[in-house]
C-alpha cells in the first residue's frame, strides 16, 4: 500500500493561494489560451533546458508564422531555427519539430494524438512532453508531468527520493491524491520558478515552509 503524504490538503491549499500572483508557466499559459495540444507539444519541444522567459517568445514567434503542422512543414529548418532562437539546442530542437510535424500529417491526419505510448513515438517528445501535452493540451488528468521544480521539489519535501524525471512522475503517481493530479506540475513550477528555487530557495517567505523538511537543502534565504 502506497504511504499518504502527510498533510497534503493543506501543502496543495497553501501552494493554490500563493500562485495566484505568479505568472503561469508556459505549457499553462497556452493551453488555457489556444486550447491546442498542438501548439502545446511544440511549446514543450522548445522548452526543453530552456527557461520559460525564452521559451515564451519564442513559441510565440514560430506560432506567429506558422500554426498548424503542415504550415509548419512548409518552413525550411534554417528558418525554424531563426525563429525558436536562442532556445537551447535550437538547431536539433528544429529537427525535431519538422518530423514531428511529418508523422502528424502523415499518421494522424494533422492531429495529436491523446496517448502516452503515440505521443513518445514522436522526435524530441519524452514522457515530460506526453504528460504536459495530456494535461494541458488535452485537459487530462491521468498523469503528473515532472520537470525540474517538480523534482527538486518532492524531494526536498520528502515526497519522494530520486534524481530521475521519470521515475519521480511514476513514484508520484503512487502517492498523490488523484485529484491533484492535474494541478500539481503548475502549482510546483510556480512556487519553484518564485520561491523554491533550486539553488538557493526562499525558505523565509515559503508559505509551506513548516511543512517542509528540506531534505537536500544547504543554503536557504
Amino acid at each position: 500500500m502506497a504511504k499518504r503524504i502527510k498533510n497534503i490538503d493543506k501543502i496543495i491549499s497553501l501552494l493554490k493561494k500563493e500562485v495566484e500572483s505568479f505568472e503561469n508557466p508556459i505549457a499553462t499559459e497556452i493551453g488555457e489560451r489556444t486550447r491546442s495540444p498542438f501548439q502545446v507539444l511544440i511549446s514543450c519541444i522548445l522548452s526543453l533546458r530552456t527557461k520559460d522567459t525564452t521559451t515564451g517568445p519564442a513559441a510565440k514567434r514560430l506560432f506567429a508564422i506558422a500554426k498548424t503542422p503542415k504550415a509548419i512543414l512548409k518552413l525550411s529548418n534554417k528558418k525554424i531555427e531563426k525563429l525558436i532562437f536562442p532556445v537551447g539546442f535550437y538547431p536539433t530542437k528544429a529537427k525535431y519539430i519538422k518530423k514531428t510535424c511529418k508523422v502528424l500529417v502523415d499518421e494522424y491526419n494533422s492531429k495529436v494524438p491523446d496517448t502516452m505510448e503515440e505521443l513518445t513515438k514522436l522526435s524530441g517528445v519524452g514522457k515530460k512532453c506526453g504528460a504536459i501535452t495530456l494535461v494541458y493540451g488535452f485537459n487530462k488528468s491521468n498523469f503528473i508531468p515532472v520537470d525540474v521544480h517538480v523534482l527538486v521539489i518532492s524531494n526536498r519535501l520528502g515526497w519522494i527520493k530520486t534524481k530521475y524525471p521519470d521515475k519521480a512522475m511514476d513514484m508520484l503517481m503512487e502517492i498523490v491524491p488523484k485529484k491533484y493530479w492535474h494541478d500539481l506540475n503548475d502549482l510546483l513550477v510556480r512556487h519553484g520558478q518564485n520561491v523554491c528555487l533550486t539553488n538557493s530557495p526562499f525558505c523565509s517567505r515559503c508559505v509551506i515552509n513548516s511543512y517542509c523538511p528540506k531534505i537536500g537543502v544547504t543554503r536557504c534565504r
